[in-house]
């Protein structure tokens, strides 16, 4: 009976051991998984360092296309049936601006102001005859300098070599009409089959820094090199982001970053010749003589208050003695009292490209009582904060994340996409968020500046489900110089991003400020408009939120 007592002491210790020695395993496991589970969910914009992949896309689909993905594909597909290959083989046959006729259509001895005036436009080439397809790229603009006036026109393509080019006559007074003939179709075709071709035409330089020392490394939206890659990815947005991993520096170590242009273009000598300055912005109805508009005594149509999720026509609004009017809603004139009973409490994000940063400048013109607050940034593209404690109102600006396009250094600490910016605002019927980008992305690929522009509406309506309360202001591109460097950052890329920005946001309860008609109007061809543009863009913006 002794040993068998024994015996089950010594079984019931070993068994004891065992459990414990199981316990203590399985703690430990459960410790590591949580601990990777944990990294996971806390590093959503993570670093990470890898042999390259070769990659030729930002971010490839590990599993079947996302939505976003098949989105993306759906709008270049049609892209590209709009635009369809013209194949160049002599200047001869592209249109030329002195061979194309312009009629007006039923024209009047009398125009007043409200009328329509429709002019056919026949395009025709260098050889005197008639062209057979359309896609040319033209601008059509009215004025009035001695009024200081100017509004946009409409042009439709019927994609036969015949344009209607249509003018609402908004104000009284003598009108001159202008249309100009940017660039051929065939020139149109070069230029979207080399934004296309590569994503090259800009070398992003980073900076790493550890300690005292620092060292720059290529990187890009791609990289085709075999060095190993430090990778920035989101993977919920398919964002990517690349760097050539310095030696004896980790992948966080990236702190600042600088762009130029890389001596590269995908057009053929034979195509450049099409983008010479002589023959871009030509005017097409030098012949036209300026008409003179009448009020005629007829009615105007009142409108309701200015805002958001109201549609956008085409053109959106004029300036008249230098103000911009819309045509579909009533601007209220907002004098010093108001507009500083309309900031009370507001805080208000400015998210995009210098072209915004331009309101935050401004601004203290406009409320004497903001104070710029210094967050101990350098360089122009740091954050910008606007203060009134007495009024509780804060305005920010923060550029937006890559691509990002300057000589400039700047700094990535704080930096992030814009959805995910968005994401972070809670929101409330206090907050408003502007938002604005374009320029940057036109020397790369279509699908880049697509991808933002959809995770961008997707941020915003995530806010719009926490918070629907809060405004949401989307800010077009501005036309800029016509005689830059066209194949990176020409117009007609602004113009393709502008007309997918406006159906990307269609049917969102959100504000739009149009400055791409309204620097059409003002006939301002810079990328940053004079003080008086930006002005009257804030005016806009404080009709939507006040």
């Amino acid at each position: 009976m002794s040993s068998n007592m024994m015996l089950q002491k010594m079984l019931l210790m070993l068994t004891s051991f065992l459990v414990v020695t199981w316990i203590i395993m399985t703690s430990q496991n459960s410790i590591k998984l949580w601990s990777a589970l944990n990294l996971s969910i806390s590093l959503y914009h993570w670093n990470t360092s890898t042999k390259s992949s070769f990659p030729t896309t930002p971010v490839s689909p590990l599993k079947s296309p996302t939505e976003t993905e098949l989105r993306i594909k759906e709008i270049v597909q049609k892209l590209d049936q709009q635009i369809p290959p013209r194949p160049f083989t002599h200047v001869s046959t592209t249109t030329s601006a002195t061979h194309s006729t312009a009629t007006i259509l039923n024209p009047q001895q009398t125009y007043c102001r409200g009328d329509q005036l429709d002019i056919l436009l026949e395009a025709r080439d260098h050889l005197g005859l008639r062209k057979q397809h359309g896609g040319d790229f033209l601008r059509a603009r009215m004025s009035s300098p001695a009024l200081k006036a100017g509004a946009a026109g409409k042009v439709t393509d019927f994609n036969n070599g015949t344009y209607l080019v249509s003018f609402t006559l908004f104000w009284e007074g003598q009108v001159s009409l202008s249309l100009l003939f940017i660039h051929p179709s065939e020139g149109v075709s070069a230029l979207w089959r080399a934004r296309n071709q590569g994503y090259d035409k800009v070398i992003f330089k980073g900076k790493f820094v550890n300690v005292t020392s620092h060292v720059f490394t290529e990187c890009g939206l791609t990289l085709n090199s075999s060095a190993e890659l430090c990778k920035y990815l989101d993977d919920r947005d398919q964002e990517a982001f690349y760097c050539v991993k310095p030696q004896h520096m980790p992948c966080e170590a990236l702190t600042h970053m600088t762009t130029r242009n890389r001596e590269i273009s995908y057009l053929t000598v034979h195509e450049k010749s099409l983008f010479h300055r002589s023959k871009v912005g030509v005017e097409m109805m030098k012949d036209l003589k300026h008409i003179d508009v009448s009020r005629c005594n007829k009615s105007e149509n009142m409108t309701e208050k200015c805002q958001v999720g109201m549609k956008i026509p085409v053109p959106s609004g004029y300036t008249l003695q230098g103000r911009w009017i819309t045509t579909f809603c009533n601007q209220i004139q907002l004098d010093t009292t108001k507009i500083n009973g309309c900031l009370k409490g507001k805080l208000i994000y400015l998210l995009g490209d210098s072209t915004l940063r331009q309101w935050i400048y401004y601004l203290p013109k406009l409320v004497k009582t903001l104070k710029f607050f210094d967050l101990h940034e350098t360089g122009i593209f740091k954050k910008h904060v606007l203060l009134d404690a007495e009024r509780h109102t804060q305005i920010q600006w923060k550029k937006h994340s890559y691509p990002f396009v300057t000589l400039q250094l700047y700094s990535l600490i704080d930096d992030d996409y814009m959805p995910r910016e968005i994401d972070r605002l809670p929101g409330d019927k206090n907050t408003a968020i502007v938002i604005s980008f374009g320029q940057h992305f036109r020397p790369f690929p279509i699908d880049i500046f697509l991808r933002r522009a959809i995770n961008v509406r997707k941020a915003i309506e995530r806010l719009f489900l926490r918070s629907p309360a809060t405004k949401v202001i989307i800010k077009t591109e501005n036309i800029r110089e016509m005689h830059i460097d066209t194949e990176r950052f020409g117009d007609f890329h602004g113009y393709i991003q502008y007309l997918t920005m406006k159906d990307i946001f269609k049917d969102l309860n959100v504000g739009v400020i149009d400055a791409w008609d309204m620097t059409i109007a003002y006939g301002t061809n810079t990328i940053h408009p004079p003080d008086h543009v930006i002005g009257n863009q804030i005016n806009m913006f404080l009709n939507y939120i006040c």
